[in-house]
């Protein structure tokens, strides 16, 4: 559970970095913006220390999360370094490097490196995926309607259950993610209205779920 959720916090803590970036990120004069992968790392790695009190990385760490640690930390470096012709291009505004596209891609490179040993997906309720790529499993399904979006489940309650991915075993943990005040430029209403993305506007309000961080780790 613990390193599931330390996967989880990282990832989050990169996100927000994209997120704080955008007007860096959207900014149509040309050049290098200086958004490297060490450099978002960097900031990444700083976040994660404010809301844990440790490093991602540290002494006496256990050596299957330190791995999967560092795989994660390798999978942020590459996606921004696979990304800085998007991000430096000149005349354009709007690049839609968000931050979920940003997670998804840094979820993809994380499996790419260690995928039998762990998985981690950004998903939601069926409605509001907009990606087909993050489409709830049969499980997880399951669980964010029985669960997750019960009027009696603790808003922030972490799921875990042990259950098959893929025909294999795995530890597997849902973290709920609720939209707030930043999210609904996109995602709240009104319902139905193109956001800045070109997607419709879910109609959602400020503290409803909006996304589920899912961590499968393998036994």
């Amino acid at each position: 559970m613990d390193t599931a959720l330390r996967l989880a916090s990282l990832l989050r803590s990169a996100r927000s970095v994209i997120a704080s970036e955008q007007k860096l990120i959207n900014d149509p004069k040309g050049g290098d913006k200086g958004l490297t992968g060490d450099h978002v790392l960097e900031l990444a790695t700083k976040a994660y220390l404010d809301a844990n009190g440790t490093m991602p990385l540290h002494d006496g760490q256990d050596q299957k999360e330190a791995r999967l640690i560092d795989a994660q930390m390798e999978a942020i470096r590459r996606v921004m370094t696979n990304n800085q012709a998007t991000i430096n291009a000149d005349g354009v505004g709007f690049k839609g490097f968000v931050p979920a596209v940003f997670g998804r891609l840094v979820n993809e490179s994380f499996a790419e490196l260690v995928g039998t040993e762990a998985q981690i997906k950004v998903t939601a309720p069926p409605d509001l995926v907009r990606n087909r790529k993050a489409m709830p499993d049969d499980w997880e399904a399951n669980v964010i309607a029985t669960d997750l979006m019960s009027p009696d489940w603790p808003k922030g309650k972490v799921y875990a259950e042990l259950s098959d991915l893929g025909g294999k075993p795995a530890f597997r943990v849902l973290v709920p993610e609720y939209y707030s005040t930043g999210c609904l430029a996109c995602h709240g209403g009104p319902k139905g209205e193109i956001d800045m993305t070109g997607y419709p506007k879910e109609g959602g309000r400020e503290g409803d779920l909006g996304g589920v961080i899912s961590i499968s780790i393998f036994r």
